[in-house]
C-alpha cells in the first residue's frame, strides 16, 4: 500500500479547511484516512494560529517509505522545514551513492 501525506479538504462553501492526513494514495482528496498529521486554516491572519503539524509524526511516516504531496510539503516547509531539508538531503546522499558506484564499475572494467 503506498502512502501519501496530503491535505484533505473541510470546512463549508467558500470557506475551505485542510487537514493534513496520512492516507493511501489511491483514496479519494477526501475519503478514510489513517492518521491526522496537522490541518491548515488559509482564512486565519497569523500564522502560528493557521497552521498545526505533528513534525514528529510526519517524520515517523516519511522514514517508513511515505511521501509528501507538494501542497503538503510546501506547508511543512512553512512549520518544520528541518523535516524537508532532511528529506532532500536523504535523496542527494542516495544519488551520490548511486555515482559514486557507476564510477566504481566503471573504473574496474576500464
Amino acid at each position: 500500500m503506498a502512502l501519501k501525506i496530503r491535505l484533505r479538504q473541510q470546512g463549508r462553501n467558500n470557506r475551505p479547511f485542510y487537514r493534513l492526513v496520512l492516507t493511501d494514495a489511491r483514496a479519494p482528496r477526501d475519503g478514510k484516512y489513517l492518521e491526522a498529521l496537522g490541518w491548515y486554516n488559509p482564512f486565519e491572519s497569523e500564522l502560528d494560529k493557521s497552521i498545526l503539524v505533528k513534525a514528529e509524526r510526519i517524520q515517523h511516516w516519511l522514514n517508513l517509505g511515505a511521501q509528501l504531496s507538494e501542497n503538503a510539503e510546501n506547508l511543512v516547509l512553512k512549520v518544520a522545514p528541518s523535516i524537508v531539508h532532511a528529506k532532500t538531503a536523504k535523496i542527494l546522499a542516495g544519488k551520490a551513492s548511486t555515482a559514486a558506484k557507476r564510477k566504481a564499475r566503471k573504473k574496474a572494467t576500464a
